[in-house]
């Protein structure tokens, strides 16, 4: 059994190696163990209340119960752009118009913007391949659904997820060769690394603060736009399915689509609701799976586990409650996994 907890000191060594295998370009996670362990720290330091809102940022682990072995991470930052500037850039159009000669183009174009400054961020998503099956990505992924749920006072009115773009193997990005290369004189991978050990907002405060055509760029910058790495693809579908959106807002270095929406709108946060629990047999037939999760703040649990969403009490297995370190009493919280129609 996998299961979703908050982030430890001891994780350091685990989360360098999934670092290690992203194959570059997730820029919060980076194969660096200064940056990894200054993560970790901030992380506790939320939990433990010592932060200010611009500041606060969770991390969490999915660890294999079997094996003892962290497998994957994700986060959520609670208010993007306070600390420091947070950019992308907006695919708009500027209008140039001549009455007098009957001329009126409407020209795609790039614009630096901040519109996301205060809004929590979903962010450093990452599953070890070898895990990638029996819904883990899903756990990993929409647990922090069930965070938010669960402590909605401590999170923004809005979410977004910046998604990773396209870059090739050999650790080029057709959009940073063809913009943001021009301005630095440095390949994607070592702006990449910039970006991954806090300089990203350096990298935007030398960015052009004037729009940039689109047709300037290359073909094959331009057809980058807003198109996510073959690996995310995945991870994007997951949070169009419970309800964000890409609004024409890219990532300032390899074009990724940034995604958004409104919280107390999103699938999993507001259908997801408090349910009593037992130990015991579950129940016989083909139940969908769910998340279920704990409402301990500073010791979150979550895991999948076949049932009925629409029941008054979930039963657990032994195991289930262990996993979730389930006390008798303890409300859980639980949604479906997929979106299939709300209960009765």
């Amino acid at each position: 059994m996998t299961f979703i907890r908050p982030v430890a000191r001891a994780d350091l060594r685990a989360l360098m190696a999934l670092a290690a295998k992203t194959g570059g370009g997730l820029t919060s996670l980076p194969a660096d163990e200064a940056a990894l362990a200054a993560r970790i720290e901030r992380s506790l330091r939320t939990w433990n209340g010592e932060l200010p809102p611009g500041e606060r940022g969770y991390t969490f682990v999915m660890e294999d119960a079997a094996v003892g072995r962290v497998v994957g991470v994700c986060a959520i930052d609670v208010a993007v752009g306070l600390a420091e500037p947070w950019y992308t850039y907006r695919v708009g159009s500027l209008v140039h118009a001549s009455k007098a000669l009957g001329v009126y183009n409407a020209l795609p174009a790039l614009s630096l913007s901040n519109d996301h400054v205060g809004c929590s961020e979903l962010c450093t998503l990452f599953l070890d391949p070898a895990w990638r099956k029996e819904g883990n990505g899903y756990l990993l992924s929409k647990s922090r659904f069930l965070f938010i749920a669960a402590f909605r006072e401590r999170f923004s009115d809005r979410l977004v997820a910046q998604m990773r773009g396209v870059s090739d193997p050999q650790g080029h990005s057709p959009f940073w060769d063809s913009l943001g290369y021009h301005f630095f004189s440095m390949d994607f991978s070592r702006a990449d690394r910039l970006c991954a050990t806090g300089k990203k907002a350096f990298i935007a405060g030398l960015m052009p603060g004037h729009p940039v055509y689109i047709a300037f760029l290359t073909p094959q910058a331009q057809a980058a736009i807003g198109v996510v790495h073959p690996q995310t693809a995945p991870a994007r579908a997951v949070l169009e399915a419970e309800g964000l959106r890409y609004r024409h807002y890219i990532d300032i270095v390899d074009g990724g689509p940034t995604l958004e929406g409104e919280t107390d709108r999103v699938r999993a946060v507001c259908e997801s609701r408090r349910i009593a629990a037992r130990v015991g047999e579950p129940p016989p037939g083909e139940w969908p799976l769910c998340l279920v999760a704990n409402e301990h703040y500073t010791d979150f649990r979550a895991i999948l586990l076949a049932g009925d969403p629409c029941a008054a009490t979930l039963t657990l297995s032994a195991a289930a409650a262990d996993a979730l370190n389930w006390r008798v009493g303890e409300p859980l919280r639980l949604v479906r996994l997929i979106p299939e129609g709300k209960c009765p």
